[in-house]
């Protein structure tokens, strides 16, 4: 069995980067209630700075946010735009089989959920073009929609005072999982409530699979002295 370290992130983080210093990470976002009262947000990203990679953000009952991604420099990028209590680095690993993905962080998680039809929002992200729905522009027109839909926000400020905009390309529901996460078992589906704490974006309260593109943008001093030495 491999070491797991847990850590204080350190700050910052260098990794390639785009147009005017963005990353671009595309993949999926599931969100997971459990009836033990603890939420999961899983990040599976098949496209990023860093390559494939995934993720697990992860909150108890008592409020305690964990974060597992499987290198430390993915975690001390992902927990340098979120906020977490605690976070490790484990071996993340997905599988797909048809409608059930199988999510694995050993010793500490295995989650299983079962992703079912697309619900209204779903069909209408679906009909949307992907090279628009990605672009952070489009954001401007969908967040008052999340808002008004969800009760999210699809752009906002993250931490260390980057920008983040979320591109949702599609929006499957999942009818059931199940999860232990340190041995315990946490029960089954339930929605995810109270609303998690990991950054502006929080997940829906029904628990769903969305197909997301997710633009994370430089801190804006860090932005601005790149675009005056370009002039």
């Amino acid at each position: 069995m491999s070491r797991v370290n847990s850590y204080r992130p350190q700050q910052p983080v260098s990794c390639p980067t785009g147009r005017r210093g963005r990353l671009r990470f595309d993949g999926w976002i599931a969100g997971v209630g459990t009836t033990s009262g603890t939420r999961l947000v899983v990040g599976y990203w098949a496209r990023s700075p860093f390559g494939p990679f995934a993720d697990v953000m992860l909150e108890r009952a008592d409020g305690h946010r964990l974060l597992l991604a499987p290198s430390r420099r993915t975690a001390d990028f992902i927990a340098g735009t979120y906020k977490f209590d605690e976070a490790r680095v484990a071996p993340v690993r997905v599988h797909v089989t048809g409608g059930l993905w199988t999510v694995t962080a050993k010793p500490h998680l295995e989650l299983r959920f079962t992703v079912g039809r697309r619900p209204l929002p779903g069909l209408l992200l679906a009909a949307v073009p992907g090279a628009l729905a990605a672009r952070p522009g489009w954001t401007a027109v969908t967040d008052p929609l999340a808002r008004l839909l969800l009760g999210l926000r699809t752009r906002g400020s993250a931490g260390g005072g980057r920008r983040e905009w979320y591109g949702a390309r599609d929006l499957h529901r999942i009818v059931a999982a199940s999860a232990v996460h340190e041995g315990r078992d946490l029960g089954s589906l339930a929605p995810v409530e109270p609303a998690v704490r990991f950054g502006f974006g929080s997940a829906p309260r029904s628990p769903g699979l969305v197909r997301v593109t997710t633009t994370v943008g430089p801190p804006r001093a860090a932005g601005r002295r790149r675009a005056s030495s370009a002039r």
